[in-house]
């Protein structure tokens, strides 16, 4: 009897080391796993799809560029178009003795700062048989520029009504400068127009520089 309750009780104290040895091991096993996720979660920022650290973008917009503006050739480095408002546009009637055509030459005078003329201007009539558009004639002059105070000048031509009646009336001139929506009205100070069938226009206008001396006034 003795002998077995000996062997009992060495039986219980080897099992329970072995329990505790157990114990110890899930313990220590907790430990390195705390551990391990305490510095996942203090060890800097997730990397991201592209492999890389999170964190600031470096100084780039949410586009991904940088913040500097693009550059480029200002268009202001060229004169302005003449602006309707800053141009002092008259008409006169210039028609010389004998021609057989009428002619009205339209002036413009630079009131501003330098600036950029190219191509025609466009000119219409009010007549007493309607509006009347004049048509282009020639090739359109070189770009010019027209400094300031300067003038340069174009002729309308027209066909001189020679039918002994009064024709038809003109009453205005409308004129816009190339490149311009904004135009201006003036007093018609040439003839009348003989009376046609409608074919068509025969009113021109010419290129800038084509009458009076297109420059310097």
């Amino acid at each position: 009897m003795r002998v077995r309750k000996l062997t009992f009780v060495a039986l219980a104290v080897a099992a329970g080391l072995s329990l505790t040895a157990c114990n110890d091991d899930d313990v220590t096993g907790q430990g390195d796993t705390s551990s391990a996720a305490s510095e996942s979660s203090s060890g800097g920022s997730a990397p991201d799809a592209s492999g890389k650290d999170g964190g600031t973008n470096g100084g780039k917009d949410s586009a991904g560029k940088g913040g500097a503006s693009s550059g480029g050739q200002s268009a202001d480095n060229k004169a302005n178009t003449c602006r309707t408002d800053r141009l002092d546009i008259t008409a006169q009637d210039a028609t010389i003795d004998g021609d057989t055509e009428g002619t009205v030459a339209v002036t413009f005078k630079n009131g501003g700062s330098d600036c950029a003329l190219n191509g025609f201007a466009g000119v219409d009539l009010k007549t007493s048989a309607g509006a009347l558009s004049a048509e282009r004639s020639g090739g359109a002059s070189d770009p010019m520029t027209l400094k300031a105070g300067e003038s340069v000048s174009f002729g309308v031509t027209y066909p001189v009504n020679d039918s002994g009646g009064s024709g038809v009336k003109v009453s205005s001139l409308v004129v816009t400068p190339p490149g311009e929506t904004k135009s201006v009205s003036l007093q018609w100070p040439g003839g009348s127009l003989p009376v046609t069938d409608g074919s068509g226009t025969s009113v021109k206008v010419g290129p800038m520089g084509s009458a009076g001396q297109g420059g310097a006034s």
